[in-house]
């Protein structure tokens, strides 16, 4: 019988290929075909948009059609207009972004995306994120150095010595650390080369690579979820609302502190399951990838003088970045800027040839040729929905569902719109600007402060955060070559547990308010 299973009268029969999810790629093509297939018959329209022109220190007022006029930059003109953040705050560059204006939505001709509009959109798209994709190619020349020469393997060895036996302290103090990041300056695409230090040690330590990357996005994303002093989301949010980004404060503090408790535990609880057996990993069918790149089975070197050197180095170069992004306004050019300096510097310390140095930095930045393409493609399902002119004609929709609402309905009904907004707009920023002047004064109406339209748009677009392709987590998974679905499957749980934790929090603020 068994041979009758695999001979069919001396025919061998063919074995059936294992479906595979798609790629990363195939993953945003397919969300960009939708996108533009979207954009033939959804409604179109346009709020108008003000923002403050330094060249003739007045108001630049873009209406739906294109046609552009100026407004005097004065309190005056944004009364009229019904706008209620400071004048301070655009004068001084707080405010950098087109803010929408209240009332001012017209239904405009659609503009449908076709074939030729899809494949600019890409080209466009790789265009926009130039800076990150630069970014991440100077820190792959830089990580080739540290794996060329052993110094990483010798420090991930010798990190994994002192946390045997307590390896779950790595997942809380990692964690931890880059929630606090995360709600301070918004920390996302500046973890993008933690991701190569981490993977590692928690493979080193008994782990799969999956809780090197939970502890690092979970971190992120839950700190800016729970943004407390956040100027990219919270404080911006907070200027074009008309309200101080403290108000509502201390409710996000117990949310991020509730928040990331939760976020390490899930990490926890799935890091132990995959120690005691292997076999229940998620990505079991990526571990000889991660391995020969990430965990060579070459015996570690010893920890020399010359490699501790280099790791502090390396590690320095984090702690310059992060002062710079938080108290120099540093941003991608800067940060690249800084990571080439350091990695001239390290092969000048591990004396390297001129043309070792030079072949090494290629072979490391060709490497990440797939992970910055990525973060292009991501882009341009943006463009696609910005040309095609549904954003705003969502956000007018959206608005009409929360009037006269109970105060506890409107805040969660608030926090579906911001998931589903957060989709379609993946700059915090950008959101924030474009949709509190329309959705905060709908809280005057129901009885409630401001501040909490403020907390339902950080947790809904926050929440969407963990999961969307068109945000970090595609490029973050081109790096292990991890299936966007073997993520899914893993956080999905997680997704659950943090929407009825955002409802929770929600339903606190407003009856405490």
């Amino acid at each position: 019988m068994e041979e009758k299973n695999v001979m069919e009268q001396g025919t061998p029969v063919k074995q059936k290929k294992k479906r595979q999810f798609p790629s990363a790629f195939t993953v945003l093509f397919i969300i960009l075909i939708i996108a533009a297939i979207g954009t033939q018959f959804m409604p179109t329209g346009s709020y108008s948009k003000l923002l403050y022109n330094e060249d003739t220190k007045k108001f630049d007022i873009t209406a739906p059609d294109g046609s552009v006029s100026s407004m005097d930059a004065d309190q005056a003109t944004l009364n009229e207009l019904d706008i209620k953040a400071r004048l301070d705050l655009f004068l001084d560059g707080s405010i950098n972004k087109p803010i929408g204006i209240p009332g001012s939505y017209e239904t405009i001709k659609s503009n449908p995306q076709g074939f030729t509009d899809c494949v600019l959109a890409l080209v466009k798209g790789v265009y926009d994120t130039i800076d990150i994709s630069l970014f991440i190619f100077v820190l792959g020349g830089m990580l080739a150095y540290l794996n060329k020469s052993g110094a990483f393997a010798a420090g991930m060895g010798a990190l994994s010595r002192v946390t045997k036996g307590k390896e779950y302290i790595l997942i809380i103090l990692i964690t931890m650390l880059i929630s606090l990041g995360g709600t301070t300056f918004g920390m996302c695409e500046e973890t993008v080369p933690l991701y190569a230090v981490v993977i590692p040690i928690f493979v080193l330590a008994g782990y799969d690579a999956l809780v090197g990357i939970a502890a690092v996005y979970l971190g992120s994303s839950i700190g800016t979820m729970c943004s407390t002093v956040n100027p990219f989301s919270t404080v911006i949010a907070s200027n074009a609302a008309g309200i101080n980004f403290m108000e509502g404060f201390g409710i996000r503090v117990a949310a991020l502190v509730v928040g990331t408790i939760i976020c390490i535990l899930y990490v926890i609880r799935y890091g132990n399951m995959v120690r005691k057996n292997p076999e229940k990993s998620l990505i079991l069918e990526s571990k000889a990838y991660i391995d020969e790149k990430y965990c060579s089975e070459a015996e570690v070197p010893a920890l020399t003088g010359r490699y501790k050197i280099i790791l502090t180095q390396f590690f320095l170069t984090f702690v310059i970045m992060v002062y710079g992004v938080v108290k120099l306004g540093w941003w991608f050019g800067e940060m690249t800027g800084l990571f080439l300096v350091s990695a001239i510097i390290m092969g000048i310390i591990l004396r390297m040839s001129e043309r070792d140095m030079v072949n090494e930095f290629l072979a490391g930045a060709g490497d990440m040729i797939g992970v910055a393409l990525i973060c292009g493609v991501a882009r341009s399902i943006n463009g696609i929905l910005e040309n095609g002119l549904v954003s705003d004609a969502l956000l007018n929709t959206m608005s009409g569902w929360v009037e006269g609402m109970s105060p506890f309905a409107f805040a969660i009904m608030m926090y579906f719109i911001y998931i589903i907004l957060g989709f379609f707009i993946n700059s915090s920023s950008g959101l924030a600007v474009l949709s509190m002047p329309i959705m905060a004064p709908l809280a005057d109406a129901v009885g409630l402060p401001r501040e909490v339209v403020i907390t339902a748009y950080m947790f809904g677009q926050g929440t969407m955060g963990f999961i969307t392709p068109t945000g970090l987590v595609l490029v973050v998974l081109q790096l292990v070559h991890v299936n966007y679905d073997k993520y899914i499957k893993f956080i999905m749980p997680l997704m659950g547990i943090l929407v009825a934790f955002s409802i929770v929090f929600l339903c606190i603020q407003v009856a405490t308010v």
